[in-house]
């Protein structure tokens, strides 16, 4: 059996392609099937996330194309910036994955979540319209690297084994999985010399 466990080198050429929902490109041990039939299993790092046009290479050396299957999504349409502002605040704050299609030809802004009548109602409260449909989804990623993508800087170093590796500039640090600078806090020490002397007695 094809055992895909890496991401291609630069410049490889698909012979195949693994379609698969986003639900399956989340996990990291799965055994799937390519679109011409053959079963292939996927043994990745852990913490990797498939985005649709990653390039896998297998135990024998091929290389497979992950494709974005078409699923069962609602997308959900603004008619403004506000509402749609609105709206990605409020699907934040529960934690759900959310893809941001952009305007729209008609001037609605949109955004794709996976299929649920809680937040389609909530959504409507809140203005807006969301309709099932069948398309691929690709999630906004986490702001500062929470999953790695086959391929990316997050998937090409170990960030468990280097955890005060200077990734930024000017000697500043960043967190683990981050590309985002963690600046060190400044603690005020008051001067000694000044405070000695002054107390109440």
């Amino acid at each position: 059996m094809l055992t895909l466990t890496e991401a291609a080198p630069p410049g490889a050429v698909p012979v195949a392609d693994l379609p698969l929902p986003y639900e399956l490109r989340e996990k990291t041990r799965l055994r799937a099937t390519l679109a011409g039939g053959e079963e292939v299993a996927l043994f990745l790092r852990r913490g990797t996330v498939l985005r649709g046009g990653d390039l896998l290479q297998g135990n024998d050396g091929r290389v497979v194309r992950i494709v974005a299957a078409d699923e069962p999504v609602l997308e959900v349409e603004c008619r403004d910036g506000l509402e749609f502002a609105r709206c990605a605040y409020h699907l934040g704050n529960r934690h759900t994955p959310v893809q941001i299609v952009g305007a729209k030809p008609d001037g609605h802004f949109a955004l794709r979540i996976r299929a649920d009548h809680v937040l389609a109602d909530m959504l409507a409260g809140l203005g807006a319209h969301a309709h099932a449909v069948m398309a691929p989804f690709e999630p906004e990623s986490g702001a500062y690297g929470g999953h790695s993508h086959v391929g990316s800087h997050d998937h090409d170093h170990d960030h468990d084994a280097c955890d005060h590796h200077d990734h930024g500039q000017h000697g500043r640090h960043v967190h683990p999985g981050s590309r985002m600078p963690v600046h060190e806090p400044k603690i005020h020490r008051p001067d000694l010399s000044v405070w000695k002397g002054t107390q109440d007695k």
